[in-house]
């Protein structure tokens, strides 16, 4: 699939912020944290930002999400130990466990992108980039939005993305399989493609890959392809979350 030709010219780096979570959260406080951000950027009272993490187990369900998406129903993805939540994100259902690279992008898409179609086309390099660091060929599918490994002479999802656009600023954004348990996955028609299974960076590779080493790169590498400058102090594990994040990751909706 050839680039965009409209995802936008060369322009000078802009300062942005990079908050990294190392331990797993719930859904719902990451959803908050999003919001919290996302009227910040708004009203440009912080830059653009990106929010790395990982969930606690919970399947999310996005706007294009069918029954026939849900073979088992809901009870049977409660009975795997995860939560399930309804989104308003584009696509259909995917899993996020511990594992799992999340990232959400809370930035103003006329500054990196002509639309969402460049926009996602980025995000997409990205983790392609990003996968090629581990010896990893990842490429994409026409009119399947993701990024996707040839093994076994099938084709497997690696990374779903899912984007929703609010008043100009983005919100929710992708999932990156690094070392993490598949078997939920089963349970799901996975962003509704019913030939392309879910697989890891870790089982591609064939052994156990840092979370926290694929994180870094994929900040680097997002900073490079949107012209971003990191101002802010990455997270680390013994930092608190920012007091007015927390405060908003749990407020009642």
């Amino acid at each position: 699939m050839k680039k965009p030709s409209s995802a936008g010219p060369s322009r000078p780096q802009e300062a942005a912020g990079l908050l990294i979570l190392e331990e797993p959260i719930p859904y719902q406080a990451a959803w908050h944290m999003q919001q919290a951000l996302w009227s910040e950027r708004l009203s440009d009272q912080r830059p653009d930002t990106l929010l790395l993490l990982q969930h606690d187990p919970v399947f999310t369900l996005g706007r294009s999400t069918s029954a026939r998406h849900l073979p088992y129903g809901e009870s049977a993805l409660r009975n795997c130990g995860a939560a399930v939540e309804r989104t308003n994100r584009g696509g259909s259902i995917t899993y996020h466990g511990p594992g799992q690279l999340v990232g959400y992008p809370i930035i103003k898409l006329a500054r990196v992108a002509s639309g969402p179609r460049a926009y996602v086309w980025l995000l997409e390099e990205v983790l392609i980039r990003t996968l090629a660091l581990w010896g990893i060929a990842g490429h994409r599918l026409n009119r399947k939005p993701g990024v996707f490994v040839h093994v076994d002479n099938r084709e497997c999802k690696i990374a779903s993305i899912g984007i929703r656009l609010d008043r100009g600023v983005t919100l929710h954004g992708f999932a990156l399989n690094v070392d993490l348990d598949l078997f939920p996955f089963s349970k799901v028609v996975a962003c509704g493609l019913e030939d392309c299974p879910a697989i890891s960076m870790s089982a591609v590779h064939r052994g156990p890959i840092s979370l926290r080493q694929v994180a870094d790169s994929v900040a680097d590498i997002f900073a490079d392809l949107f012209q971003m400058a990191w101002a802010d102090r990455p997270l680390r594990p013994s930092d608190p979350i920012p007091d007015r994040l927390l405060a908003a990751s749990i407020k009642e909706d």
